[in-house]
C-alpha cells in the first residue's frame, strides 16, 4: 500500500478502567501487528463532553470533531462496547451518530462487545452489525463477545477469549488485506 495501515479502536465505554477498552486494544493492537501497521483506541468517555460542545448538539468541539476524522479515515476499524439494556452503550450510538454517513463504505470493521454475563453476547449480530451495515462498513465474520469471568483487572485473562480474538484474526486476515487491496487500486467512493 506504501502508507501504514491504521487501525483505530473506539470503545464506547463510559467508564475508565474499563473492559471494553482492555478487549478493543488487544484486539486492534493484534490486528495492526499483523497488518503491519500502527493502532490508536479512542476512548470515547473522554470525548463525551466534546460530543454535545454545540448549541443545538449537532455540532461537536474539538475532541470530537478530532475523534470524528480519525474514525472516518481509518483503514479498519475496532469497535466496542458494554452491553447496557440488551444494546450498545448511547455514548457509542451518539459517536456514531456524528459519523458522516459515507466515510465507512468497504472499511472492514471488527465488532466487540463485554457484557456480566454470556446473556449478552448477541448484542454483537442484532444491535451492531446492523448499524455498520448502515454505513455500507464491511463487518467481519466474526464478532467477538466478552464477559467478566474474562477480565482481570480490567485487562484479558482468559485463554478461552485470547482463543476467540486468535480466530476472528486469522479468519478476518485473509479479507482484510483483500479489501485494503482494493481500497488502492480503485478510487474512492463518493455520495
Amino acid at each position: 500500500m506504501g502508507e501504514t495501515i491504521r487501525v483505530v479502536g473506539v470503545s464506547g465505554s463510559p467508564t475508565a478502567p474499563s473492559r471494553t477498552t482492555a478487549l478493543v486494544e488487544r484486539v486492534a493492537r493484534s490486528f495492526a501487528a499483523q497488518l503491519g501497521g500502527e493502532a490508536e483506541v479512542i476512548e470515547l468517555a473522554t470525548v463525551l463532553p466534546s460530543l454535545a460542545a454545540g448549541d443545538d448538539g449537532t455540532h461537536p468541539g474539538a475532541a470530537a470533531r478530532e475523534a470524528l476524522r480519525t474514525v472516518e479515515e481509518a483503514d479498519v476499524l475496532v469497535v466496542g462496547s458494554p452491553a447496557y439494556r440488551a444494546t450498545y452503550s448511547g455514548l457509542f450510538k451518539l459517536f456514531f451518530d456524528h459519523v458522516e454517513q459515507y466515510a465507512l463504505v468497504d472499511v472492514p470493521v471488527v465488532l466487540t462487545a463485554t457484557g456480566g454475563s454470556d446473556r449478552h453476547a448477541l448484542l454483537v449480530e442484532h444491535q451492531m452489525r446492523p448499524l455498520f451495515g448502515f454505513f455500507q462498513a464491511l463487518t467481519l465474520p466474526l464478532g467477538i463477545y466478552a464477559n467478566e469471568r474474562d477480565f482481570v483487572d480490567s485487562r484479558v485473562a482468559s485463554e478461552e477469549l485470547e482463543q476467540r480474538i486468535d480466530t476472528a484474526l486469522t479468519r478476518a486476515l485473509p479479507l482484510v488485506r483483500s479489501q485494503l487491496a482494493a481500497r488502492v487500486r480503485r478510487p474512492a467512493l463518493s455520495a
